[in-house]
């Protein structure tokens, strides 16, 4: 069995606890590696380096700190095919998906290093005479990041690539349920000769772990992805010290199909973006509204794509479409919520169940004759599992997309630009997809509104997230 080590301030170490915490395979409930099981004097090490080391990085040019990136994004793709397997070990990915994420998390470091010349302050006219006023950015200082188990590897990239081209130094705290790609990655960042202490990581427990960091006085930002209930918790923690916190949560993503719609089109990219990481992204479409003229059609267009979705283990076969959920009570919840949708008046078109004895799998699910106040309709399933509701009108539609406490994905599809038009401007969501899949850009901004989260990623706004303004006046009047 494979002993992860942490790596703080350029070292690889165990924990101080002595203690390990297994890591298993979704696919097979094998133990597959152990990891340190962290402690608070760990992440006080580790707070402590990244700390001492945040003002001579920040010190250094920005071209030259992306330089480091640029060997990260290097070091990834030397080590491509062992990352990819280890994300289908431990998370239970598809290959095509973890092929992607692989790829993606190393092109996202070389973008990120395209930031270096254009962090920008500004000049702004002043009312005295001989006065000069001189906006600058500068880095937030030390960054408390906090991994989600669904893309752990690709999360290293979004927190870390804009935080160190920003300037700031970081902590990274993996998901207990998928550490190995994160420490596996600190020998890349060995290798490429970053400072110790710009990068640090700590493996363990998110209630030990996530909140020491997001409790602490060393810390000037903490981001996190998770879930709703993990975000109530780290700003409690952040509150202290008024520490500012970024936060990607939960999603209820709708899909609206309208009469005019690409039927077959739509229907693809609606499963690409239900059972994508087998269910398990925080925007994938989690509900389909159907307008009543289309609504028989549709449904059967829906239901063959479903039927023919293939579920399996990802490492024994690459042509599956599916892999397990990532835990056993990740499994459990998605039959509990399953279970009470049949019970408020659901019908279940294909799947319902869990696939095989052994593994975390299940099939995906089609389920018909929803409505508006079914539970599955406003909480997240975060599993292949997705409701039809049907719907007379526009405004109709846009009410009940809204009437959940979500806000961060959304996707309409119709030939109409006008349709598109007005119901973007009416959804309450930070992204909204217009005739294809659920999945981001990285020069976007990935951000949702209401318990979705607080601040985004990505993007120029993306770095933004990591600096803060300083402003001189600047008085060259004498007389």
């Amino acid at each position: 069995m494979k002993e992860l080590k942490m790596y703080i301030n350029g070292k690889f170490v165990e924990s101080k606890s002595g203690k390990w915490i297994d890591v298993l395979n979704p696919s097979t409930e094998e133990v597959i590696s152990r990891q340190p099981d962290g402690t608070i004097e760990d992440v006080n090490e580790a707070l402590d380096a990244a700390r001492a080391a945040q003002k001579p990085w920040a010190a250094i040019p920005a071209v030259e700190r992306a330089v480091y990136l640029k060997r990260m994004a290097e070091g990834i793709r030397k080590r491509r095919e062992q990352f990819i397997d280890i994300i289908m070990r431990e998370q239970g990915k598809t290959i095509s998906w973890a092929t992607v994420e692989v790829d993606v998390t190393a092109e996202y470091f070389d973008y990120m290093a395209s930031f270096a010349r254009h962090i920008e302050g500004e000049v702004i006219p002043s009312d005295r005479r001989g006065e000069t006023i001189i906006l600058t950015k500068r880095p937030i200082g030390v960054v408390a990041g906090i991994l989600p188990w669904n893309f752990p590897f690709f999360l290293i990239a979004r927190k870390a690539g804009a935080a160190l081209i920003a300037g700031c130094t970081i902590v990274i705290k993996p998901s207990q349920l998928t550490p190995e790609n994160c420490t596996e990655f600190a020998h890349v960042v060995e290798e490429s000769g970053l400072p110790a202490g710009v990068i640090n990581i700590v493996t363990g427990r998110g209630s030990v772990i996530g909140n020491e960091m997001a409790g602490s006085p060393k810390i000037d930002i903490v981001s996190v992805t998770g879930s709703v209930g993990a975000g109530e918790s780290i700003m409690r923690a952040a509150a202290a010290n008024i520490t500012k916190v970024s936060l990607e949560l939960g999603g209820k993503a709708p899909a609206i199909v309208f009469p005019d719609a690409d039927l077959d089109a739509a229907a693809q990219w609606i499963l690409d973006s239900r059972i994508g990481n087998n269910g398990q992204i925080c925007n994938n479409a989690e509900r389909v509204y159907v307008h009543k003229d289309i609504k028989e059609k549709f449904t059967e267009l829906l239901l063959r794509k479903f039927e023919a979705v293939k579920v399996g283990d990802p490492c024994l076969d690459h042509t599956v479409d599916m892999g397990p959920l990532v835990e056993k009570r990740a499994l459990e919840s998605v039959e509990a919520k399953v279970a009470n949708a049949i019970k408020q008046g659901a019908k279940v078109l294909c799947g319902g169940h869990r696939v095989g004895e052994k593994g975390y799998f299940y099939a995906a699910t089609l389920l018909d004759n929803c409505t508006q106040d079914m539970d599955i309709i406003h909480e997240e399933t975060f599993g292949p599992v997705l409701p039809i509701v049907e719907f007379e009108d526009t405004d109709q539609v846009i009410a009940w997309a809204n009437d959940v406490e979500y806000g961060l994905a959304s996707s309409v599809f119709t030939r109409s630009i006008d349709t598109a038009a007005k119901v973007t401007r009416g959804l309450e969501f930070g992204e909204t997809y217009i005739n294809r899949e659920h999945f981001e850009a990285m020069q976007g901004f990935h951000a949702g509104v209401k318990k979705s989260g607080i601040g985004g990623a990505d993007g120029k706004h993306g770095v933004e997230e990591y600096l803060v303004t300083h402003v001189t006046y600047l008085d060259t009047h004498y007389e």
